[in-house]
């Protein structure tokens, strides 16, 4: 890191990758995701700022642009080992880290933004599982300011319907990709930065599970355990999905996820309509259970395989089968202790990987395809709102 920080950061090569991967990428793209990607002929230097929905959103901009993009990317990607050396050298990607705001990470954007390079930033810093935009961090208001360059608001519809956060599989639809609007420097200049984010919040945000299209594949609702720890009828559970349809392992409650992405119960009405209507139900009991009514029996058992990560280095595997036990005001790693009340933070990353922040040390929980790592997330901010004194806080962690 040392060696890499005297040097300039925008280098030559990085051109070169981008223009050898232009060809092979635009295919792939539009042929997995069905998606129309939109051009944008404005070639001056820029920060672009996106609603993120898919796996492949980085591709959709860099397809829409003519220049190399200098994306903001979470510890995780600079933790791998030999792999994250390649994609440093190959694309520089900025490093953040995902729980807390990141002074040299607002460092770096400056600096990358003074060498001329154009930098993109997803304000939400977190997929949707419900199909509505996340929680965005207010800070991007004023490193907006800082940077001073013109601002394209990108937005991605549809990519919801085509790869939810929870799914392995892509659906046949449509979506579609590019620029919305672009803010001028001049225009933005005289906004507070509370005016600034309400209108990159306002323009970026999406509801894609009340929107219309059809998106088919057999396995429509295959994982959704991934999302939906909560039932409507007997509260706190574990589900199974198999095909379009996913179950209660409690009480049995079932219901089908259809291609227009609404909800049917079988053999009885369920009360939801929509997937974010379940997410926001489940949001509710969550936000209105009492912590302490469970700290001496698991909320939770799970096994996983446990890593401790040495951040923007490499990951340490310290066991394939830890077994891991949620409460209301902690969690147990294979028997030890780490009460909410002394965590940092816990992030859930991709699909379903979760990460839990000591005070001196990260652990990364990777479950099996089926396991659910909301759940912690959720659990231990509702834990944090009550214990600092903000308990009627709603806010869950994404």
């Amino acid at each position: 890191m040392k060696d890499q920080k005297k040097q300039p950061w925008l280098r030559r090569r990085h051109r070169i990758v981008r223009t050898l991967l232009y060809p092979v990428i635009g295919p792939i793209a539009r042929r997995r995701y069905g998606v129309t990607i939109r051009r944008c002929d404005d070639r001056r230097q820029c920060l672009i700022l996106l609603n993120h929905t898919t796996a492949w959103d980085q591709f959709f901009v860099d397809l829409s642009f003519r220049r190399p993009i200098y994306y903001m990317a979470t510890e995780d990607i600079f933790s791998m080992g030999w792999l994250s050396k390649v994609i440093r050298w190959l694309v520089a990607p900025i490093p953040i880290r995902k729980q807390t705001t990141d002074v040299q990470a607002v460092m770096t954007c400056l600096r990358v933004a003074k060498e001329g390079g154009t930098l993109c930033i997803a304000p939400e810093g977190n997929r949707t599982y419900s199909g509505e935009t996340c929680y965005m961090n207010p800070a991007i208001a004023p490193l907006v300011k800082k940077l001073g360059l013109p601002i394209m608001l990108y937005r991605i519809e549809g990519g919801y319907g085509v790869q939810p956060r929870w799914s392995d599989v892509l659906r046949r639809g449509r979506m579609q990709a590019g620029v919305s609007r672009i803010i001028e420097p001049e225009e933005y200049a005289e906004l507070s930065p509370a005016a600034l984010f309400e209108l990159i919040r306002t323009e970026l945000h999406r509801n894609e599970a009340e929107t219309g299209g059809e998106f088919t594949h057999p396995r429509l609702a295959e994982y959704l355990e991934r999302m939906l720890y909560v039932c409507p009828d007997c509260g706190f559970t574990t589900f199974e999905s198999h095909g379009d349809r996913v179950r209660c392992t409690r009480c049995g409650l079932e219901a089908q996820y259809l291609p227009d992405k609404t909800l049917r119960g079988i053999g009885k009405s369920l009360p939801y309509r929509t997937l974010l209507d379940w997410y926001r139900g489940q949001e509710d009991f969550v936000n209105a259970y009492d912590p302490m009514a469970h700290t001496d029996a698991p909320l939770y058992e799970d096994t996983v395989r446990l890593s401790e990560v040495i951040v923007f280095q490499r990951k340490n595997l310290l066991t394939k089968s830890a077994a891991v036990r949620l409460f209301g005001d902690r969690v147990e790693l294979d028997g030890e202790r780490y009460p909410f009340g002394e965590l940092g933070a816990i992030t859930v990353l991709g699909r379903n990987k979760c990460n839990i922040y000591t005070k001196d040390r990260l652990f990364q929980l990777k479950g099996d395809r089926r396991f659910n790592a909301l759940k912690y997330v959720q659990l231990y901010n509702r834990y944090k709102n009550l214990t600092t004194g903000d308990g009627n806080g709603k806010f869950l962690g994404l």
